[in-house]
Formats: structure tokens, sequence, C-alpha cells
């Protein structure tokens, strides 16, 4: 199978990952929206809103680093200077998930 096909998978089966848990994300955010912290402190430390929020930034990073390295195929012209970008790019959407989750984790 070709690179770019794969690519495009990755992409179209991450997306549809991604539905259910930004809607499971933006009803409880709705319902956290006037809370006070230790209420949203007390969502992110049950668990299944921390399995549930780790595994949505996951995927949410995946298809971020996925489709904006896309746009660093159609738009950087430089070898170089794409390869760089594509790099800084796994690297921050490796990090920062692993932050974000690490920082969940110890909330409480």
């Amino acid at each position: 199978m070709h690179t770019s096909t794969k690519k495009w998978l990755f992409t179209k089966f991450s997306s549809l990952m991604l539905i259910p848990f930004m809607v499971w994300f933006i009803l409880n955010f709705v319902s956290l929206y006037e809370d006070d912290y230790t209420e949203v402190v007390l969502f992110f430390t049950e668990q299944p809103s921390r399995t549930f929020f780790s595994v949505f930034i996951v995927i949410a990073f995946f298809f971020f680093a996925l489709t904006i390295s896309e746009i660093f195929e159609d738009y950087i012209q430089d070898e170089k200077i794409k390869n760089v970008a594509n790099k800084l790019l796994n690297s921050f959407a490796i990090v920062i998930p692993i932050l974000t989750i690490i920082g969940i984790y110890n909330l409480l």
C-alpha cells in the first residue's frame, strides 16, 4: 500500500474515532462550564472521564499531526524545511498529549 494511501486511511479512521469522543467532551464541558474548580478536578479524576479524555487527547493530536503534515507537504517546497517541520510537528504531537495525560493523572 502506498504511503499517501495509508495517511489518507489513518486520517479518515482517526476522524471517525474522534466524533464520539468530541460529542462526549462537548456534552461534559457544557455541564462543567459553570462549576467551580473542585468540580472540574473531580470530573477529571474519576476513572471513566480520565480514560476517555486521555484517549480523546491522543486521537485528537494524532489527527492534528496527520492533517498539518499534509499542509506541509502541499505548501512547503524545500525538502529540508519540510522534514524539520514534520519532525517538530510529530514531537509536539507526542509530547503535549503525554504531558496532558501525566497532568490529569497527577491532579489529586
